[in-house]
């Protein structure tokens, strides 16, 4: 299968059979920062349209940590907003219109759940700032499961594919679906066979996991790495082409012999009809936070891959990764 540096959707063909809103509040607008007056910018908001825990959610709460410790903003606020895989946050900010002062991390899960969910709201009508990152998959089990190595788990769910759960941290259509969805058809499982179970984030997955209420997990290797320091996760493999520095002993997919990569991504969009000032002030501090040394610290230590892209040409990247998932959502029945 080809490598998807560019993500997603070649690979979302595989999933054969996918199995398979919210109103909105003003926030305040009053606070400085809305011209480049050279000052940390201040009053900005981020949305995360998931639950604590989740890969936007330490994405988010990262950028704004980095962005007080450079002094590119003060005051950076994160807050959640779960629900229907991302599309409440969703239907939240472009209820906001206007709001120079929000903004909501996302993702290709948010793309996928737009049309799964059957959002009202759409990414199109949402104003580009920044693709962040990219982030490989992986396959995690907990510290008693049975299963070693990725080939133990593969020959197992093989011979039981509906009796080993398999749990992801977003709707049918996100990227914790597709994975596990296109690792089943690699590996010669019918994907309308494998049982999959739905999670709010990778914050919810996280003790599905722990508690074996799934055999294994497939999700964003970030989500992971604390309880894999602690002993309470061991990660089978990653989706990347090569191995991953804070994994350094973590085998890939390829090389165990299965012939998958799958990476996903994350960005970070505003409310449409935002003022041309005020989307300068969260593309400048975005760009500022990547040129960081503090921000290219947390790529290294969280095993990010930079896919830095702002405005225009981000919002060229999110009209082809919509359409392309609707385009395949819309073949399956799913949208």
């Amino acid at each position: 299968m080809a490598t998807r540096r560019n993500v997603l959707v070649m690979g979302v063909a595989a999933a054969t059979a996918l199995a398979l809103a919210a109103c909105g509040a003003t926030a305040d607008k009053n606070e400085g920062g809305s011209s480049n007056d050279g000052k940390p910018a201040a009053g900005l908001r981020i949305m995360v349209p998931n639950s604590p825990g989740s890969g936007y959610d330490t994405t988010a709460r990262t950028a704004a940590k980095v962005m007080e410790d450079a002094k590119i903003a003060t005051g950076v606020q994160v807050f959640n907003l779960p629900g229907a895989g991302g599309t409440v946050g969703l239907q939240r900010t472009v209820n906001e219109k206007g709001n120079g002062k929000l903004a909501m991390q996302m993702g290709l899960g948010v793309v996928g759940a737009s049309y799964t969910s059957k959002s009202s709201a759409t990414l199109t009508q949402t104003t580009p700032l920044a693709k962040l990152i990219e982030e490989a998959g992986a396959i995690v089990v907990p510290k008693n499961s049975p299963y070693k190595t990725i080939n133990d788990l593969i020959t197992a769910w093989k011979a039981n594919p509906k009796g080993l759960a398999v749990g992801g941290g977003s709707n049918p259509g996100g990227p914790d679906h597709l994975l596990p969805m296109q690792l089943a058809k690699t590996v010669g499982i019918d994907p309308r066979q494998v049982n999959f179970v739905s999670y709010d984030g990778g914050g919810e997955l996280l003790p599905a996991v722990l508690g074996g209420k799934v055999a294994f997990g497939a999700s964003g290797f970030g989500e992971f790495l604390d309880q894999v320091e602690a002993g309470q996760i061991r990660i089978l493999a990653v989706t990347s082409e090569a191995p991953i520095e804070a994994l350094k002993d973590v085998p890939t997919l390829k090389s165990s012999g299965i012939d998958l990569v799958f990476t996903n991504w994350r960005g970070i969009v505003a409310p449409p009809g935002i003022s041309d000032a005020d989307k300068k002030v969260w593309i400048d501090a975005l760009t500022k936070m990547h040129d960081s040394e503090q921000w290219k610290a947390e790529l290294k230590k969280r095993g990010w891959t930079d896919a830095f892209v702002t405005g225009d040409e981000f919002g060229t990247f999110l009209t082809e990764q919509d359409k392309a998932v609707a385009d395949v959502l819309k073949q399956l029945g799913l949208a």
